[in-house]
């Protein structure tokens, strides 16, 4: 079982604005960026042209470490303990599951466990000390 913990910065609009600055300040180097508006989007909730141009994820290379900006969904808010967050990489949803299950014991659900476009099972959870974790379970090659 191979996994990865990568630090995972949201902010509130300002992702767009926090790439370009550590791609200066640290010399990062950007693999990937993807917008909201790239995503599958629910015709049922339309969005706005300032809501679609958010940063929906990026991963940024620091040396030999990942770390990854992204913007809150529209409706989400900033609260103590989310601004930086753990993401947890596993290979398969089994793991990913047992993970999500045991970080939640004394804390709260954030985001329920479940398939994405982007993943077979991803889930948000903020444990029992405050620490705000995203499981994410890589997609079969």
């Amino acid at each position: 079982m191979a996994l990865q913990l990568n630090p995972f910065i949201l902010l509130d609009g300002t992702a767009r604005e926090a790439i370009e600055f550590y791609q200066e300040a640290l010399d990062a180097k950007l693999l990937f960026k993807q917008t909201v508006g790239e995503g599958p989007l629910n015709p049922g909730s339309p969005m706005s042209g300032k809501d679609k141009a958010r940063i929906a994820h990026s991963v940024l290379r620091v040396g030999e470490s990942e770390f990854y900006v992204a913007d809150l969904e529209p409706g989400q808010a900033l609260r103590p303990g989310n601004g930086i967050n753990i993401c947890i990489t596993a290979d398969d949803a089994g793991t990913a599951e047992r993970l999500y299950h045991s970080l939640q014991e004394g804390g709260q659900i954030d985001v329920k466990l479940g398939p994405t476009y982007f993943s077979p099972a991803y889930g948000m959870i903020t444990d029992k000390f405050g620490v705000a974790f995203q499981v994410f379970t890589k997609r079969a090659r």
